[in-house]
């Protein structure tokens, strides 16, 4: 026999909590059962998956469909108050034109079926584990350059704005197909406010220029696959542009955070560098990003972990709390622990919807904090935003990764690095 789901008070997500240490309501809640009640935006009285198991099989159940696009009700929406709903970061009001509108509607985050399936088909391929492999030596090239511009810009620095930003945005443009000459303008449209109508004629205007000069990216792919129309293509674009650059850049610095504040964690990886690879998943388990996922709406009763979702319910997953369960990861499921397998975290999504670039997305990480650790060997935390609640940087309820200042070195270390330099 079967509960049905049912919402006997109203909830909102909680605003109290941050990246490394979660709000304790999401605890209590994971305590009380799989799923909690969870109201949205719209009126819709829903639920939240908050145990691993409920988490993960809503995510990969077919009975369930990513429209309507419900928004959660977080700390800033209680009471009444609506924030924008997008599936995709916010950004600056403006009208659209005929084409670019219809674009808006062929979005991966909100689609199902054969639709989601076609378009996901046609931009996998540059981000499989074998390209994310290939493209290793440029990151990594890439990576260097961004630690001698900290070594000359410290000796404090924001780790995420001078440091991660940048190398999730140039990887970002190095994958999709960006020229060089074309980063200023990328960072100006998708990492500062812009409007989307900027963005689209930005890429319009690129597809005209890489029609002549194809690469191996992913504007040359669909520039050659007959599947596909232009509205489609730009569509898919926006979104790749929009989507997962800014979680990337989030992971680097909370990495950063969470081992500098865990002197022996840090230690460890210290001693042997080679074990930051397999400690990606790790970052990604404690430092979660998503509070909730883009809901997911029943297409009929649908029974996960013993509780009936009614039809026309929606469930948000969450991988913060799916991440932190206790009957999946152990009794110190809460803690930080560098030599952990965490693989099978939420920390990408799971399923269909799983994070696209998460390949790449991990070639980035494990670069990132490896250079960070080897070159400056006594890096040390300032102030981190992140380690105070903070607002939601998206109605989907995701953490912010916030200004990190750290000091990479002492004087006399600058002067040595200048040294060194000099001789090679």
């Amino acid at each position: 026999m079967t509960n049905t789901a049912s919402c006997p008070f109203h909830r909102s997500l909680p605003g109290d909590g941050t990246p490394l240490e979660p709000s304790p309501q999401l605890s209590e809640w994971r305590a009380s059962g799989p799923l909690a009640p969870l109201d949205y935006q719209d009126g819709h009285e829903g639920l939240v998956a908050v145990r691993y198991d409920a988490a993960t099989a809503v995510l990969q159940d077919p009975r369930f469909s990513m429209r309507p696009a419900r928004m959660p009700v977080g700390p800033e929406t209680v009471g009444g108050g609506t924030t924008e709903s997008s599936a995709v970061p916010l950004e600056l009001p403006g009208d659209l034109d005929a084409t670019a509108h219809q674009s808006e509607q062929l979005n991966l985050l909100t689609l199902d079926g054969a639709e989601h399936a076609k378009l996901r088909r046609a931009a996998a391929p540059r981000f499989s584990v074998r390209q994310a492999r290939s493209r290793e030596p440029w990151i990594r090239a890439m990576v260097a350059e961004q630690i001698h511009q900290l070594r000359h810009r410290g000796p404090v620095v924001d780790l995420w704005r001078d440091f991660a930003m940048l190398i999730s945005a140039r990887t970002h443009c190095h994958v999709i197909g960006v020229p060089e000459q074309n980063f200023d303008t990328f960072v100006e449209l998708f990492v500062e406010p812009s409007t989307a109508q900027q963005k689209y004629d930005f890429i319009r205007q690129l597809l005209i220029e890489r029609k002549d000069s194809p690469g191996e990216d992913v504007i040359t792919d669909l520039l050659a696959n007959p599947e596909l129309n232009a509205v489609e293509i730009e569509g898919l674009l926006r979104l790749l542009m929009g989507a997962g650059r800014d979680s990337v850049a989030y992971l680097i610095a909370t990495a950063a955070v969470a081992l500098l504040t865990n002197p022996s964690e840090l230690a460890q990886l210290r001693e042997d560098p080679e074990r930051v690879g397999p400690a990606v998943e790790e970052f990604m388990r404690v430092g979660a990003m998503f509070v909730t996922l883009f809901a997911r709406t029943a297409l009929e009763d649908v029974v996960i972990d013993g509780v009936t979702v009614p039809a026309g319910t929606s469930v948000s997953a969450s991988p913060v709390a799916a991440n932190r369960d206790p009957q999946h990861w152990g009794a110190d499921a809460e803690e930080f622990r560098v030599a952990r397998d965490a693989f099978g975290h939420l920390g990408f999504g799971y399923g269909i919807h799983g994070c696209i670039g998460q390949q790449v997305a991990r070639v980035e990480i494990r670069e990132a904090i490896t250079a960070l650790l080897l070159a400056f060997p006594e890096v040390e935390l300032l102030s981190a935003q992140q380690l105070e609640p903070m607002p939601f940087a998206h109605p989907v309820a995701v953490y912010e990764a916030g200004e990190v200042l750290v000091r990479l070195y002492r004087q006399s270390e600058q002067a040595h690095g200048r040294t060194v330099s000099a001789a090679h």
